[in-house]
Order: structure tokens, then C-alpha cells, then sequence
């Protein structure tokens, strides 16, 4: 065991991180971080915690699932904070992930100002896209919100 003295509580990394308890417990109850316990039964961090919790609030304003997230930490020391060439390897692993998803994106912005369904986002060009309300036998939802981020209409 580590000198618990020379880790944080998790008010501290609370703190330190911009993250609520409840995220840090949370993360903790899926894997994602982990503490020693003290003497007392109270939680505490290693310094390198708040590295991973960067990297998860970072992977999580990109979009990536907490599934794909532990997958990645899995590959990360728990020991210490991750080296250069451990978030090189992470980067380059996510890359193609990121790069679909960003064109996903740019396909579905350049697309607003047509039909995207019904939850229509065009007044004005729904009667060309949608007449007579076509698109109901689809049920509910943006029919073509899927075609239009996967590949284009």
C-alpha cells in the first residue's frame, strides 16, 4: 500500500477537477478511477487521478462512450500518470473513430437546410422533401436524420 498521506481526498480532487462526488464516485463504481481507503474508511486519490479524469471529461466532450473510455484506461498505468507515448497511442487508436464522427457531423451541418424528416428543420423546402406528409409511414422521429449523417441524401 501507498503512503495515503501523500494522496487527496476526494473533496481535493473534487476540486482539482471540476468534477461533482457524485461523477467521481460514479466514475469509480464503472472502473474508470480508483482510490485506496483510509484508516478511516475515507477515499483517497493518487495525483495521477486527475489526469484520467481529464482524459474522461475530454472523451466524453468528443462523444465517446464511457464503454469505449474504460476500454481505452484499461491500456493506461494506474500507478502513475500516463507517458507521452501512452496518449500518443490512445490518440492514434481514437483517430479514425473521430475523424467518422467529425465527418458524420459536417454531413448532417450541411444539411439543415433541407428536410431532415418530420421534426422538420425547413418550413419553407418541406413540401418539396415531405408531400402530403409522406414520410408519417416511417413513424415517428426524423426519418432521414440516419441516411443524412451516414452517408448523405
Amino acid at each position: 500500500m501507498t503512503r495515503l498521506a501523500d494522496h487527496l481526498s476526494i473533496g481535493q480532487v473534487a476540486e482539482r477537477s471540476g468534477v461533482p462526488h457524485t461523477a467521481l464516485r460514479f466514475y469509480e463504481e464503472k472502473g474508470l478511477i480508483g482510490s485506496e481507503r483510509s484508516a478511516g474508511n475515507q477515499r483517497r486519490y493518487s495525483r495521477s487521478v486527475l489526469r484520467r479524469i481529464a482524459f474522461i471529461r475530454a472523451a466524453q466532450r468528443v462523444g465517446l462512450s464511457l464503454e469505449d473510455i474504460s476500454s481505452a484506461l484499461e491500456t493506461l498505468p494506474v500507478d502513475h500518470a500516463p507517458t507521452k507515448a501512452d496518449w500518443a497511442r490512445l490518440s492514434r487508436d481514437w483517430q479514425h473513430e473521430l475523424d467518422a464522427r467529425i465527418d458524420a457531423l459536417q454531413r448532417l451541418r450541411d444539411r439543415l437546410t433541407g428536410c431532415v424528416g418530420c421534426g422538420c428543420l425547413s418550413l419553407r423546402s418541406c413540401a418539396l422533401y415531405n408531400n402530403d406528409d409522406e414520410l408519417a409511414r416511417f413513424g415517428p422521429g426524423a426519418s432521414k436524420l440516419r441516411p443524412a449523417v451516414e452517408g448523405g441524401i
